[in-house]
């Protein structure tokens, strides 16, 4: 029953999401009421998400020990590909999770996506494809959460890419929609060439793709150190890692609940959860834990750096997304996969809360920009609460869920730096903690800022007349900041705690999960210190920007260092030259040659019909001129000593 629960997980909303599909679009310009087909996508996109929610609900009150049911598919001369689901106390966890976003997404779209008080148009016209492909997100997703075999995980990894790319493109009257799009197909495409290959030679080693098979196979180090190294490569491009991590930023060109869908549930966290699902293989492999420890390290710091500088409230949540990525893939570098995904799920629920919030001021005031907002806490105040409490989580304000979770993170850090705990080196345990700290402090600092130039001070806006969002808005970012604030404390429930420390996690005692002691003071006051920077600057004059502190680093950071360019000038640039290159070859020397040699065989073949229909005298001249340049070629030959 179990097994076939599992199954059912991801085929629910995969079901909801290919009938989708077939519903023609909404008629173009409709601006009154609405038609059946996009009735009929908004009960399929609620229905499949709420049966998936469902279903994981029932899996995380029934599966305790690891669940395991497989069939094979295919034998490959002895090389075996299975279907099946693998279950455990963690995946449960995260089946939720992603669940309960999809479902908040898709309630909170039928209104976003609806024409709002500064749209010209009506934006819905395509909400059908829209609706679906959500649905085809969210089972991808559910799929990477519950595949048993590695090449059922790998289809889940790259239908998400598709179903990304297919979404942040969806708003057809943006220019930059399309570029954005493109943009994360390609570069994720990067990363997945390494995670391919990766898979196959776990599964060529291990003589099965079954996860099982896989982490109970004695690989050579060679192999497991080659195949985890490929595995981080598809790690970075999903999660948005450093240095593939370009693609997330532009990707808020998309709409904003889709956003919500990759920064909270779904492509971003999946690359955490593979390596926490394969953790065993890299806890094997210390040179693998330091390159995902030096990437962490600079992904955290570069994504708070950049968000401090940015004036598009998505972009400042999109890059604290890459940063809070970076506190979850150090945490799995220094050995604790436990505290990786207890992140992950209170990141889940405050970046959800925030974006949402975040979709709620720009469907009022028509801007992404806080320079053109201010003062909307008097007209917004349930949205004002609510990002209040996502931005108190997200900069690990106690007791909200992102202080148990973060600081699980920095403690373990921090034990691995000074104690040598953990499966990496020790100067990994140190990077990680030192960067963590500093982050606690610029994620502080941009967070107030966010907050400050959103809804405190004047207006800078001051015609228009903002208001709370409609119920089929307001209701999920209401019910999401339930979760972002009190789910770090389910980490003191003994029955939270060791699902996500379960066998082979990395860590054996439930409290480990949450540390209390003199430690905590520590973050506690470079929280204060990120808040009081920033809350000082704006104090001094409330009509400036705080970030005018940054000086002349403001631009670099903004940029994020330009890595866009670089990365343009050491990558696309030259594959651009060697694609101009290989065009001209085949289209001068392939195509020369083949047309060439047909230009040649038309003329000769011209000149025989020519000869063909000569007249009598002259093909006859002709027959005794080449009699005679034989005759003469004989004798030539045969005088020859």
């Amino acid at each position: 029953m179990t097994g076939l629960l599992g199954a059912a997980l991801p085929a629910v909303p995969l079901v909801a999401g290919l009938t989708g599909l077939l519903l023609p679009p909404s008629p173009r310009g409709a601006t009154t009421g609405e038609d059946r087909a996009r009735r009929v996508a908004i009960g399929l996109g609620v229905a499949g998400a709420a049966g998936a929610l469902l279903i994981a609900l029932v899996l995380l009150a029934q599966v305790g020990d690891p669940v395991e049911t497989s069939a094979t598919w295919i034998d490959l001369g002895g090389l075996r590909v299975t279907l099946g689901v693998r279950l455990d106390g963690a995946a449960t966890l995260v089946a939720v999770a992603v669940a309960a976003v999809a479902l908040a997404v898709q309630v909170y779209s039928t209104a976003y996506l609806k024409r709002g008080p500064h749209d010209d148009v009506e934006v819905d016209h395509r909400y059908p494809p829209y609706a679906a492909q959500i649905s085809l997100f969210t089972a991808a997703m559910l799929l990477v959460v519950v595949a048993g075999d590695l090449i059922m995980l790998l289809v889940g990894w790259e239908v998400m890419g598709l179903c990304s790319y297919l979404l942040i493109a969806h708003d057809r009257r943006l220019p930059e929609a399309p570029a954005a799009a493109m943009k994360a197909f390609l570069v994720t495409r990067v990363g997945d060439v390494g995670f391919l290959l990766g898979i196959a030679l776990l599964g060529v080693s291990a003589g099965s793709f079954r996860i099982a098979d896989v982490l109970a196979h004695d690989h050579t180090t060679g192999t497991l150190t080659a195949a985890c190294l490929l595995l981080l490569a598809g790690v970075a491009g999903k999660s948005a890692q450093f240095p593939l991590h370009t693609w997330l930023p532009d990707a808020m060109a998309g709409p904003t609940p889709i956003s919500a869908l990759i920064h909270a549930a779904t492509m971003v966290a999946a690359g955490v959860y593979a390596v926490a699902r394969l953790y065993p293989l890299f806890e094997a492999t210390p040179t693998a834990l330091a390159v995902l420890g030096v990437m962490a390290s600079i992904t955290l710091l570069l994504g708070a750096v950049a968000a401090t500088a940015q004036d598009d409230l998505k972009r400042v949540l999109a890059w604290s997304t890459v940063s809070q990525i970076g506190y979850m893939t150090g945490a799995l570098a220094v050995g604790a996969p436990a505290a990786a995904l207890f992140h992950l799920l209170t990141h889940a629920a405050f970046k959800a809360l925030l974006f949402l919030a975040a979709g709620a001021v720009i469907h009022a005031v028509g801007t992404t920009l806080m320079s053109r907002m201010g003062g909307l806490r008097r007209d917004m105040p349930v949205t004002f609460w609510c990002t209040l409490i996502g931005l108190g989580a997200l900069a690990g304000v106690p007791p909200l869920s992102g202080f148990w979770s973060k600081d699980g993170v920095l403690a373990v850090a921090e034990a691995a730096a000074l104690d040598g705990t953990g499966p990496a080196p020790t100067w990994v345990g140190w990077l990680v903690w030192l960067t963590g700290l500093l982050g606690v402090v610029v994620t502080a600092w941009y967070a107030t800022r966010l907050l400050l130039r959103t809804f405190l001070g004047e207006p800078r806006m001051p015609l228009l007349r903002p208001h709370d969002p409609p119920a089929a808005m307001r209701w999920p970012v209401l019910l999401l900041a339930v979760p972002a604030a009190l789910l770090g404390l389910a980490a003191f429930l003994p029955s939270f705690a060791d699902r996500l420390l379960a066998p082979g996690t990395g860590v054996e005692a439930a409290g480990d999960l949450v540390h209390l002691g003199p430690a905590l003071l520590l973050p506690t006051a470079l929280l204060l210190v990120g808040t009081g920077l920033a809350w000082a600057g704006w104090r001094r004059d409330p009509t400036a920007d705080p970030a005018r502190a940054l000086g002349p680093l403001r631009p670099v950071f903004a940029a994020a260092f330009r890595l866009d360019d670089v990365q343009h000038a050491l990558v696309v640039r030259p594959v651009r030259a060697l694609a101009r290159v290989a065009r001209t070859g085949d289209e001068v020397v392939v195509d020369g040659v083949v047309e060439g040699s047909g230009r040649g065989a038309s003329g000769l073949g011209a000149g025989l019909a020519a000869l063909h229909r000569a007249a009598l005298p002259r093909a006859a001249a002709a027959v005794l001129a080449g009699a005679l340049l034989i005759g003469a070629a004989a004798v030539l030959i045969g005088g020859a000593p």
